[in-house]
């Protein structure tokens, strides 16, 4: 199995073969371990990229259109996968297991709360529909990627971030303005 080249033992691991699986494993085992733990993962999180990989692999055997490139396939998927994990460990918020946490809010933090929202409103609706679209989609859709995000705004991907920078500034100048006036 060492002398074959990866179209080989990927054919031959989609027809069932486990030493040419093994085979695809044992060369690219490294590779996409180094990729999961440069993104400075837990051991624990890099694992999970690692399996997800190899599920992937395994799932799209007959789609890879380049074997000979393989390594740099897997290098792209654990890279992908290892900032999925970032983005969703991102959104994680550690608690306090031993102090029961206070969550009813005090009259002044809603009357804030509520002044705040209100203005952030009243803004929102004065931005163009693009800008209204794009912070729409950042804010109920962020599992969209840039390009997808892009296709429904009807821009270009490069542009999605400048133009949704340019939004968001808008808005912070007339929430601003908004307060002072």
């Amino acid at each position: 199995m060492r002398d074959q080249d990866n179209a080989e033992l990927l054919a031959k691991a989609h027809d069932g073969d486990q030493e040419a699986w093994r085979e695809i494993v044992r060369r690219h085992l490294r590779l996409v371990w180094a990729v999961a733990r440069s993104h400075r993962l837990s051991p624990e999180d890099a694992a999970d990229v690692h399996q997800a990989v190899w599920l992937i692999l395994a799932e799209n055997l007959t789609r890879i259109r380049r074997p000979d490139r393989l390594s740099a396939w897997l290098t792209t998927t654990a890279r992908r996968e290892s900032l999925a994990v970032l983005r969703l460990r991102g959104r994680e918020e550690p608690t306090d297991l031993w102090e029961p946490a206070d969550t009813s809010p005090n009259p002044e933090d809603l009357a804030l709360g509520n002044d705040t929202d209100s203005r952030l409103w009243r803004a929102y609706t004065t931005l163009t529909d693009r800008c209204r679209k794009i912070l729409h989609l950042i804010a109920f859709a962020p599992e969209l990627s840039f390009r997808q995000m892009a296709e429904a705004v009807g821009i270009p991907p490069n542009s999605l971030g400048p133009t949704r920078g340019r939004c968001l500034e808008v808005l912070r100048r007339r929430m601003t303005t908004e307060t002072v006036g």
